[in-house]
């Protein structure tokens, strides 16, 4: 699989003239548009807005849903792949090398960006109004990419990337409360199968993950995490140790098993580790809940 490490190999291979900055560089896409040959991997970030008539963007194995207006967010190592694409209107794609931002607080703050690990079909579903906002700060990237290069360039460059970033986890909320019916489906599918995984006897199954749920529901691991926090105040992995605390204090009082039992029963292999988690959910360890030493209420 191919590799891009620069921007300036990335746009040659698809054909495209070389880039202003050797470490960013904004495309207005027009028609059509090839990225790469075949599925490939870089060291770039890359964020782009588009309306695709026809063609193929694949993020690893999953096939890109194109309806309507769409923002998508790529980060270093992903795989990805373009095929034949043909856009119903203008888009744009900014590509963003890793090194660009060492020094400056985005470096930081970009990874806290969910949407980079979501899937392509998770993309962001943008409006008219919202479509516009992310016009007017492509212009004043484009404007400051073309013109004469100084020591402001970069920080203003990445000050409108930040807002855009800023925009677009604002725009995805929206996505959430507006896909209100689905989100509601995911977390009752959420909930069925941490239900079916707690009437499992088996106790070598070990711990149910957020990747293990989040495969089972066919959505990344960080999509499920902030469409659960929006939905329920909780994230992914906070919803889950709350149930397994809530099966372990059923089973050493209902069941009345032995604490290394319980935390077995449930696919603890650290008995610390679970102690210590039961603690901090319940305010006491798992014996002293067991021997009813109950903290005040």
């Amino acid at each position: 699989m191919k590799h891009y490490k620069t921007i300036s190999d990335l746009h040659r291979e698809s054909g495209w003239p070389p880039p202003e900055n050797p470490l960013f560089s904004i495309n207005r896409c027009v028609v059509s548009c090839q990225i790469g040959r075949g599925p490939f991997t870089t060291d770039l970030y890359a964020i782009w807005f588009k309306k695709i008539r026809s063609g193929v963007i694949l993020y690893g194995r999953t096939k890109y849903d194109h309806d309507n207006g769409c923002m998508a967010f790529l980060a270093p190592r992903q795989i990805v792949e373009f095929a034949n694409l043909e856009f119903e209107e203008d888009g744009f794609i900014l590509f963003v090398h890793e090194d660009f931002l060492l020094g400056h607080p985005l470096h930081a703050s970009i990874r806290k960006y969910g949407f980079f690990d979501y899937q392509a079909d998770e993309a962001l579903h943008l409006s008219p109004k919202e479509e516009g906002v992310m016009w007017e700060l492509f212009d004043k990237i484009s404007e400051e990419y073309g013109g004469n290069t100084d020591e402001y360039s970069r920080e203003i460059i990445l000050a409108h990337i930040d807002s855009m970033l800023k925009y677009c986890q604002r725009f995805y909320k929206r996505q959430f409360i507006n896909r209100a019916i689905l989100s509601d489906r995911m977390v009752s599918r959420f909930n069925e199968l941490l239900a079916a995984w707690g009437s499992d006897e088996q106790g070598d199954r070990g711990l149910p993950t957020v990747q293990f749920i989040a495969r089972a529901m066919h959505i990344s691991p960080r999509y499920l995490s902030d469409l659960l926090k929006q939905e329920t105040g909780k994230t992914a992995i906070e919803l889950i140790h709350i149930f397994l605390i809530g099966e372990a204090k059923h089973l050493l009082k209902a069941e009345d098993r032995s604490v290394s039992e319980a935390a077995y029963r449930l696919g603890f292999e650290n008995l610390p580790y679970f102690s210590r988690l039961f603690k901090k959910e319940v305010g006491v360890s798992p014996l002293q809940y067991k021997k009813n030493i109950l903290p005040y209420q």
